[in-house]
């Protein structure tokens, strides 16, 4: 028997320290089941570069769970180790193996599967066992099988044992305040959590299957007769769709391979990007692009970050940038930095450049599917618009790319990039200043007396309902000084599209003056400013108006703009059409009650028409209304 001190090289400390400092003691098990694997991919490596002649076996990884003994076993049936390896890899922390024998086979292939690079995932087997011992029987021919043993101090023991079969016995001794990984359903929840793509079979307990009876007896309508059959629990897909080349692929293999990930979902992805690149990172994935909700908030952690099939986190903007994480899918690569633990990401030159390469990629994607077909793009348009107008705002390269197939949609029915809108309307809605002014609705039934008004006059209303609408117009209207947006209810239309004529007034300001406190008595004064415009005849004679300016701050200081505006105060105006013959009539009333009662009426159907009436003030309205029938 061999005693010995486990050898903390002095470099190496503070990585040691940074790795116990993460509080997911649950990692423990990725690490070495993918240790496991490593050791499982490398006898493949040795094998086909003709240093291992012998057979390889049935290779896989197996996870052995005993409750009463209280242990818990990762095996593999890899490479192994003799004790002169257990010495260099275990005993002198943070030397890795996987990293030493990824220089040496360089360009060999497999030998890039390798997935450790840090030789301390097997130490995360002490977070939660009191107690850990290797068994291991070398590849080499005539080794001898060794066992090792420590119980998380310095010490170890190396002793020679009785192993029959080649590979690694990892058993755990779980600790007393970590008995929860003695429960079959939390280990399986883990595997099926990080290593449910490893490429190498990971077998976990046992699972009943039907099998036809092989003695080849029938059922009662003559169909072989099925009988159980007990067998190992294979938890992963070695193959996942994203390792597979685009053309080995359907449709249907997509569709498939999206509810694989995402069992619990119900609906289809409307497209996906299939990633593949090896020059100059690796990176390879699929992204899926869901129907996006109207809380955004809800998509997020939807993208799997994978290194060499090993889930590494769904937490991935530092990876992304903010507005691809309202996508769903894998990302798998090798090239992104991770620290010890690998659980948080460090930005690099290479974080960057794959960022950059993920948005032109779905850029290129959109315009593409705009141009080879766009009858489908608009018909998959309300589903997208949130995520294309989140990256407009949030990603400068992505809006470049974004001019192309952005689109802009009627209330008639036509969808229209900004450029062939701009054209659509210049001639009829560019005011006097020579902007082009956009009209729009958030709600073309609520504000449909408003819409209806814009239209009788010739101009055209887009209907823009995302919750992302009041930020996504001004940066329009940053990129594109020649246009400015509003919308349909914020003013009378000849104040949101000014022309060079003006209509006359039929009330003298004497008269405006006079009659104006009855209209402030009949509203909240606080609420609302009394204004008087000479508008057409045949526009209503009271409207309700909110400025754009003020609406607009108000709703991005909602969605988290705007910030420094404070509380901004809700106000409108109560704009009265000093042409429409019923304003005038009331000039004409001396019985200040009826004048009274008809300005309160007209003022509540405005405020009626913009769904403000509520409560007490609706009631007296429908009781004064039955009144006057």
């Amino acid at each position: 028997m061999k005693k010995g001190q486990i050898n903390v090289q002095t470099e190496n400390i503070f990585p040691i320290i940074k790795k116990f400092l993460y509080s997911d003691h649950e990692i423990f098990l990725r690490e070495l089941v993918s240790n496991a694997v490593d050791a499982t991919q490398k006898l493949r490596v040795l094998s086909s570069s003709g240093e291992f002649k012998g057979e390889l076996g049935d290779l896989k990884v197996e996870v052995i769970l005993d409750k009463d003994a209280r242990t818990l076993t990762i095996r593999d049936n890899g490479v192994g180790m003799t004790a002169d390896e257990i010495d260099k890899y275990i005993n002198q922390i943070a030397f890795s193996g996987a990293e030493e024998f990824v220089q040496q086979y360089k360009g060999k292939e497999g030998a890039e599967q390798i997935i450790g690079h840090f030789g301390l995932g097997f130490y995360s087997a002490f977070m939660v066992a009191e107690r850990v011992q290797i068994q291991t029987l070398s590849r080499h021919e005539g080794s001898q099988s060794v066992q090792w043993e420590s119980n998380g101090n310095p010490e170890f023991t190396i002793e020679e044992i009785e192993k029959k079969d080649r590979g690694t016995d990892i058993v755990l001794y779980i600790a007393e305040d970590s008995l929860e990984f003695l429960e079959e359903s939390r280990i399986r929840g883990i595997l099926d959590k990080y290593c449910k793509f490893l490429p190498i079979p990971v077998v976990f307990g046992k699972e009943t299957i039907k099998q036809d009876d092989p003695s080849g007896e029938k059922d009662e309508e003559g169909n072989p007769k099925k009988i159980d059959v007990e067998q190992e629990r294979q938890i992963n897909n070695t193959a996942p769709a994203w390792t597979k080349s685009p053309s080995e692929l359907t449709d249907e293999d997509y569709k498939s391979f999206y509810h694989e990930l995402y069992p619990m979902t119900f609906e289809e992805p409307l497209f996906h990007i299939h990633l593949n690149v090896d020059y100059p990172f690796n990176l390879t994935g699929i992204l899926f692009f869901p129907k996006i909700k109207e809380n955004v908030e809800v998509q997020r952690n939807k993208i799997q970050l994978y290194s060499n099939q090993v889930f590494i986190t769904d937490s991935v903007e530092n990876i992304v940038p903010d507005f691809l994480t309202l996508l769903h899918g894998v990302i798998d690569s090798p090239d992104i930095p991770l620290n010890v633990s690998r659980s948080y990401l460090q930005a690099d030159s290479n974080v960057k450049k794959i960022s950059a390469h993920i948005t032109k990629k779905v850029a290129d994607k959109l315009r593409e599917m705009f141009n080879k077909d766009r009858k489908d793009f608009e018909s998959k348009w309300n589903d997208l618009k949130v995520f294309v107008e989140y990256g407009i705002l949030s990603e400068d390269k992505f809006a470049e790319k974004a001019e192309k197939f952005v689109l802009l949609n009627s209330t008639e029915g036509g969808f229209y990039t900004v450029e062939e809108y701009k054209e659509k309307i210049k001639a009829s809605q560019t005011d006097k200043n020579d902007k082009v002014v956009i009209l729009y609705t958030n709600d073309k039934d609520g504000q449909y007396s408003f819409v209806k008004s814009a239209k009788e006059r010739g101009y055209d209303v887009l209907e823009m309902n995302s919750p992302l609408t009041p930020h996504f117009i001004s940066k329009l209207e940053q990129t594109d000084t020649d246009i400015s947006f509003a919308r349909v209810d914020s003013d009378s239309l000849d104040r949101l599209i000014q022309k060079e004529e003006e209509l006359p007034s039929k009330l003298t300001k004497e008269q405006e003056e006079a009659i104006k406190p009855v209209f402030e008595e009949a509203v909240d004064k606080v609420k609302f400013t009394v204004q008087f415009q000479s508008m057409s005849e045949k526009d209503a004679p009271i409207i309700i108006t909110q400025p754009e300016f003020i609406r607009r701050m108000m709703e991005q200081q909602k969605l988290g703009g705007a910030g420094f505006m404070g509380a901004f105060p809700e106000s409108y105006n109560l704009v009265v059409n000093s042409n429409h013959p019923k304003i005038s009539s009331l000039v004409e009333v001396e019985d200040e009650a009826v004048k009274k009662n008809t300005v309160k009426q007209l003022a509540d159907l405005a405020l009626l028409s913009q769904g403000m009436l509520k409560g007490e003030a609706l009631d007296k309205f429908i009781e004064r209304s039955i009144e006057l029938v």
